[in-house]
């Protein structure tokens, strides 16, 4: 029995249960946000998400289990609503919300934009199961309700997880209207048309005093605007504008007395003011053609300043010109996503392949702007050229688009639709875009039209608005007009008068909404001025004036006294959001599938540096950390795919499905653990890496959780299982009633219920960790090579194992061995040797590793090989192909064939020659040594059957209550010692009587002091009379070691079994000093190998010793008893002379004492040089025949090296 460890008090063992720091320092959560936080409106948003993922769950479980719940197709149709719903949310997330806090708070955003492509891949996933014709094969709603418990499961902990992290941090970080303008920035970047849905689902997805809040937030949060604030609310106010629109429509005297729809006599007048501008125009279709001009003039004024950049090498504009190209770009994708949803469908046709190319060579042209502007100065011409060349690419792949799409839709849509579906068309089309885009794109948009074709454009725009939309129409009518150059209300000529005039004068509060208008001084008015309304935000200036959407050249308009005022959104000129695009870039550029992708993949390529794609070739030793990864995934695949047979299985494949569980489980704990103590505390030291492992650890909570969801399920499962077995026996034998057999209905039908409960579960937990580890090797894998260097990797890795008791490791190494290659295999292993190089971890993991099933054969041919110090794993990597035959092997060889393997060991250039000389040593002495064997057997074997061993009477650690053992243990069992095969309760008895000392780990028998006899040593009796007898509480299968009295474990890394509860829990094993030390001491000074010495009192050998240890802050050890005695008379280390403790007490003392005492005359002014055994200085002190102190640190553990007679003064 070994040492148990060392504590920083040194004699006893303290037990502390692991902690985890919390998550959150301020203890913060959704719940403490202010009442008043704009933040709040998210809260509403997540609580409506969640009612409806609940609702599309228990849709699929009904259809799943009992056949109700709608079919399929009303499946579908809660999916696209919510799909739908879920992905704008998450695009505003990303486009507003996470860049914004990503200049307030580093390393929080990126992990939840990665989560969001995640659950676009469930979506995506999910839309696939339900397109499959497999609506009658067996199994297949049970897989529809697997995976959408999954989508509920990765959608709600992702929720639950920005409520806890991501709000708190926006109501701290920013200021009131900080947090006000990145809501409406946020509602600003939701196509108009899904705002229509969005808001009034909203709405009715709360309950009244929530929508009373809500209402009061928005007020808020929405500029202090009429016209915006009608907008917002009337979609907030959905159904009950449809409603009103419909008893419109029916009652004219409704009609007239509403402010928000025009009468039916205002229709047929705007009808009759168009008329003759539709002469001109008589398919309104044909406004597709201005999108074509207008984009097709941008991207030719683009392709001209790239080939201005080019001659001219002035690239001091590049952003300038990037931020044209992201707007342009903009406009195209949403162009083209309104034709793929609104215009395309609608005549049957498509060019999604077109569209997905044109957004692919936009971002390839993206991505050269910015590796110019990367480089800067050094750019080179060919990045020039290859600009221009991609620029003319664009341009003409567009245009070849543009002219297909002319060719084939517009006729169709001519043809076939009426002027009235035209306008409808295109009104929707216009309104797939957000706000904050119409507000940019409508001025860009109509300042390329002549004044006819702008009217027109305006006319079809108000015809085609339904009467709801009133306000929102005036908005964009506004917007148009602004970029219109000349000094003429577009809207007045148009639609036959101004529609804002209009509905100021119906309005209350009019003269409120245009009192600072700036076209009320016709000599300062222009087109693009309205109502200004700037917040002070801090460091940040939120305008509602639209001055920042000018990316064109012809996009500054002239002054007109005539423009419609309207107000702006005051989101484009604000810091806090950020486009589309950019958002894209920074935060969705890490784009995954289902499948995990590999190292070298460009998903690991961050920002612009491309060098770790080099770096992936490269081994490194945290890179074993992720290979569990491999392994939970494997395991991860098989509870999905075998958790579908639980609904018709037997007890054995239960059980094996349970046990499987259980060891994924555990082993994922022990590796989530390491992560959390260990690796994301490592991350967080960095400066630059502060709250990128956040998510993470909430990550580990709430799969923590479900594995114990699934626990609780499963055993519940096993004792439905058991019963129903029960009832089934009963009832085959006749033996039930009538209700007896309803309850077994009853009881298959919970059961049927509860299998599909859990292989929902099983799909759950799959894909949230198959999500969580895919994000760890793409977030922070690369962290490790940027961070860290080869050496503090391997420390980590040290840590780790010195963290990991050698249970968990003897479960854990076959389990991921086994899903890894055979080179994978060796590497992993050669740097968990390399980590633990100063440790006994080899020693450990060849005696363990060698009889596992996954040990060479080599290595198991004979139970007394050549050497014991052969390296188990160079057998099972087949490295070594060195001779090992058996004792048996070499007593068969004649004379020659020894001979012959004599020659070939000395021939071998591979051994070491100091390995050479021990086995041909070995060989030649090897048939003496067999025959002395076989006769120490022999004799062993007769002493045996003449049942005449000595020391087959049992022992007592308590002759009166006759409790088994002895002095130094208390256990159920002798050993026999292999060294002379006699039987002693441990090894202390054999040595204390011998003159030899006991191999206990070379013990294969064992005697049970209950029935007296002799068996293979194990931790039961195998006697049927003992019925199971346990040996001791604990057993060691690597030390033969048994104890019933005490906490024990044993360190693989010092290949001894210790006192206390286990590495990870009360101790550690310290790589450097090669020791296992309390938790403690994690911060301690380290001395290589530092206890594989002699204590500097007693000098005995301390790394064996059953005594405990004390660590001195020096670094040296010795033992806690002859420490407490060596304190008597010392204060410094035997070894190092350095304080033993904090000696202030002491030597202030001390200082009371050389104050109070009186040198004799002739030694007062005498000095001394000294030495300070603490800071290691040298300094001069006072003369003194017994005391020093130290002038720098203080300390009176000095030595005098010189004396000096002359004065100290001087």
């Amino acid at each position: 029995m070994a040492t148990p460890g060392i504590q920083n008090g040194g004699v006893s063992v303290i037990a502390a249960a692991p902690t985890v720091a919390p998550v959150d320092p301020n203890g913060r959560s959704a719940a403490t946000l202010r009442l008043s936080s704009p933040i709040r409106i998210f809260l509403f948003f997540h609580k409506a998400i969640r009612a409806e993922l609940d609702g599309l769950h228990r849709t699929a479980l009904a259809l799943a289990t009992n056949g109700s719940g709608g079919g399929i197709k009303q499946l579908t149709e809660k999916c696209h609503f919510l799909r739908s719903i879920y992905k704008h949310h998450c695009n505003a997330e990303d486009e507003v919300i996470f860049p914004a806090l990503d200049i307030r708070v580093k390393n929080v955003a990126r992990t939840y934009s990665l989560e969001h492509e995640g659950e676009s891949v469930l979506f995506d996933q999910l839309f696939m199961l339900l397109g499959n014709d497999m609506e009658n094969e067996e199994g297949y709603k049970r897989e529809l309700a697997s995976c959408t418990g999954a989508l509920q499961t990765s959608i709600c902990q992702h929720m639950s997880k920005e409520e806890e992290q991501v709000f708190p941090l926006l109501s701290e970080k920013f200021s009131f209207e900080e947090q006000a303008s990145l809501v409406w920035q946020f509602l600003c970047s939701i196509p108009v048309n899904m705002m229509a849905e969005f808001l009034p689902w909203l709405s009715s997805s709360i309950s009244p005093d929530e929508r009373q809040d809500m209402r009061k937030c928005l007020h808020r949060i929405i500029p202090d605007e009429r016209l915006l604030q009608q907008i917002i609310f009337n979609w907030m106010d959905g159904v009950k504008i449809c409603n009103k629109r419909k008893r419109s429509e029916d009652d004219p005297r409704l009609s007239s007395s509403s402010h928000v729809s025009p009468s039916t006599n205002e229709r047929n007048l705007l009808r009759s003011d168009c008329s003759a501008t539709r002469s001109s125009q008589c398919h309104p279709v044909d406004d597709i053609l201005h999108w074509h001009k207008a984009i097709q003039k941008e991207l030719i004024d683009i392709a001209e300043a790239a080939r201005s950049i080019k001659f001219t090498g002035d690239f001091s504009d590049l952003s300038a010109f990037n931020r044209r190209l992201q707007f342009i770009a903009e406009v195209c994708i949403f162009h083209s996503i309104a034709e793929d949803k609104v215009i395309f469908p609608a005549v049957e046709m498509s060019f999604v392949e077109e569209h997905a190319e044109e957004e692919s060579e936009f971002d390839k042209f993206r991505c050269l702007i910015e590796s110019i502007e990367s480089a800067g100065a050094n750019s080179c011409v060919e990045f020039y050229s290859e600009l221009c060349s991609q620029a003319d690419h664009i341009m003409e792949t567009v245009k070849k688009h543009f002219l297909n799409e002319e060719k084939l839709v517009l006729p169709l849509a001519r043809k076939h639709f009426s002027p009235e579906r035209q306008r409808e068309l295109l009104y929707q089309s216009l309104c797939v875009m957000p706000l904050r885009l119409i507000e940019c794109v409508l001025p860009w948009l109509v300042g390329s039209l002549s004044e006819e074709e702008a009217r027109c454009f305006l006319c079809n725009m108000h015809m085609a608005a339904p009467a709801s939309d009133t306000a929102l129409v005036t908005l964009f009518s506004g917007w148009a007009c602004k970029g219109y150059p000349r000094e003429i209300c577009l809207s007045s000529s148009a639609i036959g008068g101004c529609p804002v005039k209009e509905i100021e004068e119906t309005q209350e509060h009019s003269a409120r909404s245009c009192r600072n208008c700036a076209c009320a001084n016709s000599s300062r008015a222009t087109c693009g001025q309205t109502c200004v309304k700037t917040i002070d935000q801090g460091n940040l200036v939120c305008s509602v004036e639209n001055n920042s959407c000018n990316f064109s050249k012809t996009e500054s308009p002239k002054a007109s006294n005539q423009s419609c005022c309207v107000p702006g959104l005051g989101v484009n000129s604000n810091s806090l959001g950020m486009s589309s695009l950019a958002a894209a870039k920074s935060l969705r550029s890490l784009s995954f599938g289902p499948s995990a992708p590999s190292l070298n993949s460009s998903l690991f390529n961050w920002e612009t540096d491309n060098s770790s794609t080099i770096r992936g070739h490269t081994s490194r030793p945290i890179d074993n950390i992720f290979k569990f990864h491999k392994a939970i995934r494997k395991d991860l695949e098989f509870l999905d795919i075998e958790s579908g047979k639980l609904g018709d299985c037997n007890e054995t494949f239960l059980r094996q499905f349970t046990g499987r569980f259980r060891l994924l489980w555990g082993l994922y704990r022990a590796h989530s653990n390491a992560e959390d103590d260990i690796v994301f505390p490592a991350l967080e030291s960095k400066e630059t890496l502060h709250n990128v492992s956040h998510s993470y650890t909430l990550d580990h909570k709430q799969e923590e959780e479900l594995f114990e969801d699934i626990s609780s399920a499963l055993a519940e499962l096993s004792q439905l299982h058991e019963n129903l077995n029960a009832k089934t026996t009963s009832c085959n034998l006749g033996e039930g009633l009538l209700s007896d057999s309803l309850s077994c209905i009853d009881r298959v039908k919970k059961y049927n219920e509860l299998a599909t409960k859990i292989q929902g579960m099983c799909k759950s937990i799959k894909v949230t960790l198959d999500h969580h580890v895919l994000r760890e090797e793409v977030e922070l894998w690369p962290l490790f090579d940027r961070h860290f260097s080869v050496e503090e990797q391997d420390k980590l890795v040290g840590r780790i194992i010195g963290t990991t008791g050698a249970e968990v490791l003897q479960s854990m190494l076959p389990w991921v061995t086994s899903a890894l290659t055979q080179e994978e295999q060796n590497k992993m292993m050669n740097t968990w040797k390399h980590a633990t190089k100063n440790t006994m971890f080899s020693e450990w993991l060849d005696e363990w590793w060698g009889v596992t099933p996954a040990a060479s054969s080599e290595t198991s041919t004979s139970e007394n090989n050549i050497s014991q110090e052969i390296d188990a794993h160079e057998s099972l990597d087949q490295s070594d192909h060195t001779f090992k035959p058996g004792w048996k092997d070499i007593f068969r060889m004649n004379q020659n064939e020894l001979e012959s393997e004599i020659r070939k060991v000395s021939r071998d250039p591979t051994l070491d020659p100091r390995r050479k000389a021990y086995l041909i040593q070995n060989l030649m002495t090897s048939r003496w040594i067999a025959s002395q064997q076989k006769f120490s057997q022999s004799r062993t074997s007769k002493a045996d059957d003449d049942k005449d061993l000595l020391g087959r009477t049992p022992s007592y650690r308590d002759p009166e209550k006759k409790i088994f053992g002895c002095e130094h243990y208390k256990r159920n069992c002798k050993l026999r010692a292999a060294c002379c095969g006699k039987l002693f309760a441990c090894r202390f008895c054999h040595d204390e009587v011998s003159d030899h000392s006991m191999d206990r780990k070379a013990t294969s028998e064992m005697l049970c002091m209950n029935c007296l006899q002799i068996q293979p040593v194990g931790p039961v009796c195998t006697t049927p009379s003992c019925n199971g007898l346990s040996m001791a509480k604990y057993y060691c299968s690597s030390c033969k070691f048994f104890d019933d009295e005490r906490d024990v474990y044993h360190c693989p890394s010092c290949n001894l079994c210790r006192v206390g509860k286990g590495l990870g829990i009360d101790f550690f094993h310290c790589m450097t000093c090669n020791c296992c030390l309390g938790m403690k001491l994690v911060d301690h000074k380290c001395r290589e190998k530092g206890l594989e010495t002699n204590c500097p009192i007693c000098c005995d050998f301390l790394f064996t010793s059953s005594t405990a240890v004390r660590a001195l802050p020096c670094g040296h050890y010795m033992h806690s008893a002859c420490f407490q005695a060596y304190a008597c008379t010392h204060y410094s280390c035997p070894i190092c002379s350095k304080s033993m403790g904090d000696m202030s007490v002491y030597f202030g003392m001390l200082d009371a004492l050389m104050a109070s005492e009186v040198l004799p005359e002739e030694y007062r002014d005498g000095c001394q040089d000294i030495l300070c055994n603490d800071c290691d200085r040298k300094g001069t002190a006072p003369f003194h025949w017994l005391y020093h102190k130290c002038g720098i640190c203080g300390s009176y553990n000095t030595r005098v090296i010189k004396v000096d007679r002359d004065n100290c003064s001087t």
